[in-house]
């Protein structure tokens, strides 16, 4: 690509993307190991043969009956119109960022968090900024407010539980960090994993709170990762800001019309969330009393660690048909929770080698 008139700030980069080695243990991605029950793919199949017939024109570029279908599971009072989907919650952070983000602007941040962050803000030409988080994965409120004070962003992401490292925000956080985002910027809380966690939500504050933005997915807790489908619930005119930098009819007939079939089954599709949370909490269990380090998690993964020689036990991980995430954070591994078949796998392989290299010592 050197001979290309590529943008200088993508010069040497690489798409993102994890490892897809096909082993028989894939818990690196944070998919949920359940696939939709067979009630659910008969009458996702069933709406896509009705709307086949169709395809030859244009989606609903507003995405109406999706939107309500949305609305009315969130529930809380949140109406069609404060609710706008899009292509998995990675098109909508890019379609906040195009609207309120951008050049002369920046987002702001806390590290470690999700990776994908930075490339929102790079491809945007938004100036990514990060604030550490402390030792315990939490936020320093006053290192915040000093961060934000001293040069206000226009966006303010923060996830809740984080990525990778399971921890969630308090209702307190979440209100003193919009205190101190509005009026000059917006508060986006990226809830990808919120369903595993203990029922805390920002959505409960969308009422109250007018720069307030919650981002929410089908694709971990309703296990719908292969339809490409998240949402943001915000107040209205938040949602026309984003109507403004859409693509045209950028959400398909299909994907909405399966996701409106799948919402009609949402208890159903939500159902295996308590088995991997029962799942998750075994394996914070068992790692203590491993004696291995780890954080405590509200998501559907587990970070472990700091570990001596982590780079030495992915390997020796995957070698043996178990595939897991390395992370930034020095010694630190992710592992998705799945199957408890799955998970027993992991167990054994992980303890077999974390105490044959001395690596938790």
């Amino acid at each position: 690509m050197e001979s290309l008139p590529l943008r200088a700030e993508l010069l040497g980069e690489e798409p993102y993307g994890a490892p897809t080695d096909r082993v028989p243990v894939r818990l690196n991605v944070n998919e949920n190991p359940y696939p939709p029950p067979e009630a659910v793919v008969q009458a996702i199949g069933e709406r896509l043969a009705e709307v086949a017939i169709s395809l030859n024109r244009y989606p609903d570029r507003e995405v109406k009956r999706l939107r309500s279908a949305l609305a009315n599971y969130v529930g809380r009072g949140i109406t069609a119109s404060q609710i706008w989907p899009a292509n998995g919650s990675n098109e909508v952070m890019h379609q906040l960022l195009g609207a309120f983000a951008g050049p002369g602007r920046s987002m702001l941040t806390f590290s470690p968090s999700y990776s994908m962050y930075p490339v929102y803000a790079r491809d945007t030409m938004t100036v990514f900024r990060s604030e550490e988080r402390g030792s315990d994965f939490s936020i320093n409120l006053d290192a915040a407010a000093a961060a934000i004070a001293a040069d206000p962003p226009a966006v303010v992401i923060v996830a809740s539980p984080n990525n990778p490292t399971g921890t969630p925000l308090s209702r307190s956080e979440v209100l003193s960090l919009h205190d101190l985002v509005a009026p000059a910027g917006v508060l986006v809380i990226d809830e990808a994993y919120a369903e595993f966690g203990d029922g805390t939500s920002a959505l409960d504050l969308i009422e109250d709170l007018d720069r307030l933005v919650v981002v929410r997915t089908l694709s971990k807790a309703f296990g719908l990762a292969g339809l490409r489908l998240g949402y943001a619930v915000a107040s209205a005119d938040v949602v026309d800001a984003l109507r403004i930098v859409r693509l045209p009819y950028h959400l398909s007939t299909t994907t909405q019309e399966a996701a409106i079939a799948a919402l009609e089954f949402s208890d159903d599709l939500l159902a295996p969330v308590a088995e991997v949370v029962r799942e998750r909490d075994q394996l914070m269990v068992w790692l203590s009393e491993q004696g291995i380090p780890f954080a405590q998690s509200q998501a559907n993964y587990v970070l472990i660690g700091p570990l001596a020689n982590s780079a030495e036990i992915f390997t020796g991980l995957r070698d043996r048909g178990v595939l897991i995430r390395e992370t930034p954070i020095p010694g630190c591994l992710r592992v998705s929770i799945g199957t408890p078949a799955e998970n027993e796998i992991f167990r054994k392989e992980f303890g077999e080698i974390v105490h044959r290299t001395g690596a938790d010592s």
